[in-house]
């Protein structure tokens, strides 16, 4: 591996040699161990923390000294692992390669720094964002892997038919916000850019504004903000609706100013894309106007408003299925009994569809089975390989427009819309366990409050 500054590169035989000694989280842990112990090396200490990591299909690789140690977490699928526990001589030395290549200085300690290096896996640049933190004993390190594998297509999201073609409709639309929003990491950002992915083309203009550039896409005009020079969102999105687009995205909406200048972009003839902050899809309304916007503005320029989350799939190597206990059959029953019945589910539902909702005597149809996690080398004892979308999509149609004018609590505007016909994410993933996807366990996690 070469030594240079904001950029590592491993070699095609390098990285078939990495997949071959690394398949899971104990030969990660089994190689760091030997390199440390034969060689020592920081630059092949590196090579190999990046090189397993991305092998492993990693998302963070987290650095973090103790005490008497360091060690090394990555983070699979959203749940962090313990990899490695290492000598402080190492820690250090790792610590300093990692600032030099991201370009951050050596000699600060006592203050947060961000950088970004760059990996050339196989001649593929796979971006690698850094920040450094002072913590108790030491600087905290995290390396967010930017992979472009992770920009996938509209219809990979995991996004169920019957609100796919509601999405495919309001992209195409000339005017208007597209809101996505749930916490950090739950996919906003990829979900945006598999909507760029879908609208362009040669005919339209489509500016973004990031913070930062997180991945790189053909034949759109990607900027980012730089608040020390005075380009920051506000500034940036007056100068973004001067260059006269058709589609703007907004790496988030953060405070009035941004929110104002994107509603107005929306009422005036550009489709605006954007994220925010909020547990869920009809929380965007709320959030907008704790920024200090009014419902005037937001009602009419609002197109849809997608609220989402991330689940691990179970692994399709060691997957069992069984038949749900009747905790588990009256808990899918009392959640789904309500769907619209333009929701696909599978043909088992349609029995219980039937069934009394909070009727204490139901029967569990002989054929129903749900899906168990048991664990295997493939998916590193853990039962789950992947993840995939949950949604709820708020869909701001012209009724819906005038009840927001009213300025409705939160849970008045959640009601109202699933009247309207909207899905829970909750309910859509338990849509997923019945479809084999995923288990109840993982939707509890990741929704139940």
């Amino acid at each position: 591996m070469e030594k240079i500054v904001g950029q590592v590169k491993i070699s095609k035989e390098r990285v078939k040699e990495i997949e071959k000694l690394i398949t899971n989280l104990s030969d990660f842990k089994k190689i760091i161990e030997e390199t440390l112990r034969d060689k020592g090396e920081t630059t092949l200490f590196l090579e190999i923390c990046l090189g397993g990591s991305m092998v492993l299909e990693s998302s963070d690789i987290h650095i973090e000294k103790e005490e008497k140690e360091a060690k090394i977490r990555i983070r699979i699928d959203g749940i962090l692992h313990n990899v490695y526990f290492f000598e402080l001589k190492s820690y250090r030395n790792l610590l300093s390669r990692i600032k030099l290549l991201s370009g951050i200085k050596l000699n600060i300690t006592d203050r947060a720094q961000d950088g970004r290096f760059t990996i050339l896996w196989d001649r593929m640049p796979i971006e690698i964002r850094v920040s450094v933190l002072p913590s108790e004993y030491g600087e905290s390190i995290v390396m967010r892997i930017l992979n472009p594998k992770s920009l996938i297509e509209i219809e990979e999201l995991g996004i169920r038919e019957d609100i796919l073609e509601i999405l495919k409709k309001e992209i195409q639309q000339p005017n208007g916000m597209i809101i996505v929003t749930g916490p950090t990491g739950c996919g906003k950002t990829t979900t945006l850019y598999a909507i760029l992915k879908k609208i362009a083309s040669p005919e339209i203009k489509i500016i973004t504004l990031e913070d930062p550039i997180e991945y790189h896409l053909e034949g759109i005009s990607q900027t980012q903000v730089n608040p020390k020079k005075g380009y920051d969102f506000t500034n940036g999105l007056r100068a973004i609706v001067r260059q006269d687009p058709d589609v703007i995205l907004v790496g988030e909406i953060r405070d009035l100013e941004t929110a104002t200048i994107a509603l107005q972009a929306a009422l005036t003839g550009h489709l605006v894309l954007t994220t925010l902050h909020t547990n869920d899809a009809a929380g965007a309304i709320a959030r907008l106007q704790a920024l200090g916007e009014k419902p005037i503005n937001i009602a009419p320029a609002l197109n849809i408003a997608i609220g989402q989350r991330l689940l691990r799939k179970v692994c399709q190597k060691c997957v069992q299925f069984s038949e749900p206990t009747k905790e588990e059959f009256y808990l899918l029953r009392k959640e789904l009994h309500k769907l619209p019945k333009k929701v696909k589910i599978p043909l088992n539902w349609e029995i219980i569809r039937k069934q009394p909702e909070n009727s204490d005597e139901f029967s569990i149809p002989q054929n129903l089975r749900i899906p168990r996690v048991k664990g295997c080398e493939i998916c590193s004892q853990t039962g789950y390989k992947g993840r995939m979308g949950i949604y709820e999509f708020f869909l701001v149609n012209s009724e819906m427009e005038n009840f927001i004018l009213t300025s409705p609590s939160i849970s008045f505007l959640r009601k109202t819309a699933e009247n309207k016909g909207m899905v829970y994410m909750r309910q859509d993933g338990l849509i997923k366990v019945l479809e084999g996807q995923t288990t109840i366990e993982e939707t509890d996690r990741i929704t139940k409050k």
